[in-house]
């Protein structure tokens, strides 16, 4: 039992070195098997309790016959010299016994597992994280409340379900954020299959309550009275809804006056001009609309297409990269995938067996990805990149020391000044919104630290890999190399990149004379 201990204290405190469950599902699988260690204990308790029980049961069963017999002749029962002695016994010593049966504990194995791992469970913020994750997913991806509720997403193989007390704490967290676009969707399902007939510690009331001022905030006042009428008609008592009642009646006379004075024809054009909710809820969150937008088509299959005269333009080869001795007589498939920027893919670039290493070498040093605060110049965490990375040397194992040079053969620049190859995990929702590889003028010192000049170029494998340059000739950004990773609906995802500087590349990749060359 000692081992046992040691070996859980050194898993948990292994554990605990990472934070942020939820931004990589790599290390969320550890959870699943702290609950399973935890279910175990929580058996051994029942056992214990239900033989404690049982024993209890046999010794009140056999009382109950006892004393019911005694009872009819008192005397006479009492009589019997035995019976006298058992009697006394029983008061004197039985029954203190079974006081302390009852009193024993059984509890101290699992309190005491449990006390030690619950240091080390998801934190407030790793829930909150998930839940806006399943926000983030229901918007980019345009499913309903109903649909995730249900868990009919497209691929799954654990199908789940969400209970009312799910979809509330989707509608809380929202709320909480003053998001009151998606307050008002989870709110509503919440109270869907409240109507439904699904049993929950969560009342209407409560549901109503928030869905009601969530839709007022959005300028539904009609909408919110209706529900302030409803939940009136379930807690006639109910405080803040008789004070609405009052406030809401207000102000949609108020509104009906002022649409008088207006006139009917000015109404009905505000009516046309009318934004979708979302829309608003985004503008309220400062957040970038019309790129979030192209964002999100793209990421459901939408978008930007090539015209047919540009695809004609795009080929597949095989590739040597200038009769490289490593790649004469093994050539790689080198597909075009994009034109401008240019962006290659190669298909079948990494092995099984490379892709498994270099995934146990990242998950023990997997941490929060970071992103560079153009401000401070520093590394921070972010909401727009939800994932977990690790940086693997060459040094380290020779599949790395092997998959650097193949990116070397391949793009035929200098690996020695690129950074360490870098491998990341999404979480729930994982995404890396819209971004650079490169730094902006703006950022003059985002690379300073590394003294090898800007990023170039990006490699990147995601079982195939894609490679594009970041930078002109000439050194100046490309800025249509933005790029981004969309939020995981379903799976897991790894990925690993390689990011490769201008030191080094002077001869292999000449300065060009044109600003855009």
């Amino acid at each position: 039992m000692a081992l046992y201990w040691l070996v859980l204290g050194l898993f948990f405190q292994t554990l605990h070195a990472h934070v942020d469950f939820f931004t990589s599902i790599g290390q969320m699988t550890d959870l699943l098997y702290t609950e399973k260690d935890l279910v175990t204990s929580l058996k051994d308790y029942i056992r214990a309790e239900e033989s404690k029980l049982q024993q209890v049961k046999q010794w009140a069963e056999k009382l109950d016959s006892l004393t019911a017999t005694a009872v009819q002749d008192p005397e006479g029962f009492l009589g019997h010299p035995v019976n006298a002695f058992k009697l006394m016994k029983r008061l004197n010593s039985e029954w203190a016994d079974l006081e302390s049966l009852v009193l024993k504990d059984t509890t101290d194995g699992f309190i005491s597992n449990l006390t030690v791992q619950r240091q080390y469970f998801p934190t407030d913020e790793d829930q909150t994280g998930a839940a806006k994750a399943l926000l983030r997913l229901q918007d980019t991806y345009k499913l309903s409340a109903n649909v995730l509720s249900a868990g009919d997403l497209p691929g799954v193989v654990h199908k789940s379900r969400m209970t009312v007390e799910d979809c509330f704490e989707l509608g809380k967290v929202a709320y909480s954020e003053a998001d009151y676009y998606h307050t008002e969707l989870w709110m509503t399902q919440a109270l869907k299959q409240l109507d439904e007939g699904e049993s929950s510690s969560v009342d209407k009331v409560t549901v109503m309550d928030y869905l009601s001022y969530a839709i007022y905030q959005q300028g539904e006042i009609d909408r919110a009275l209706e529900l302030t009428k409803r939940m009136l008609k379930l807690d006639p008592s109910h405080q803040r809804a008789n004070s609405n009642l009052k406030y809401f009646e207000f102000q949609l006379e108020k509104q009906r006056k002022a649409e008088e004075a207006e006139g009917k024809k000015e109404v009905q054009e505000k009516e046309k001009k009318k934004v979708d909710k979302r829309d608003v809820q985004m503008k309220r969150s400062k957040d970038p609309l019309p790129e979030r937008k192209r964002y999100e088509q793209l990421c459901r299959g939408e978008g930007v297409k090539m015209t047919r005269r540009r695809s004609s333009r795009l080929f597949c080869r095989y590739y040597d990269n200038g009769r490289n001795p490593r790649l004469i007589l093994a050539p790689v498939k080198e597909e075009d995938e994009w034109d401008r920027p240019r962006i290659v893919r190669y298909h079948d670039i990494i092995s099984d067996y490379e892709i498994s290493k270099v995934k146990e070498l990242a998950k023990p040093r997997l941490r929060r990805a970071t992103v560079h605060d153009p401000i401070t110049g520093k590394l921070t965490t972010a909401q727009y990149r939800v994932s977990k990375s690790a940086w693997l040397t060459a040094y380290e194992h020779p599949v790395i020391e092997t998959i650097n040079q193949r990116i070397e053969d391949l793009t035929g620049l200098e690996m020695d000044t690129a950074e360490e190859l870098q491998v990341a995990n999404y979480g729930v929702g994982g995404q890396y919104e819209p971004h650079f590889d490169f730094g902006r003028k703006d950022e003059p010192d985002a690379f300073k630290e590394l003294g090898t000049g800007n990023r170039i170029a990006t490699w990147l494998f995601y079982g195939t890999a894609v490679f594009w340059y970041n930078l002109f000739a000439s050194g100046e950004g490309d800025y249509s190399t933005r790029h981004a990773a969309c939020p995981v609906l379903v799976g897991n995802k790894w990925v690993s990149n390689k990011w490769i500087h201008e030191r080094g590349q002077e001869f292999r990749r000449p300065c060009g004379l044109s600003e855009t060359e």
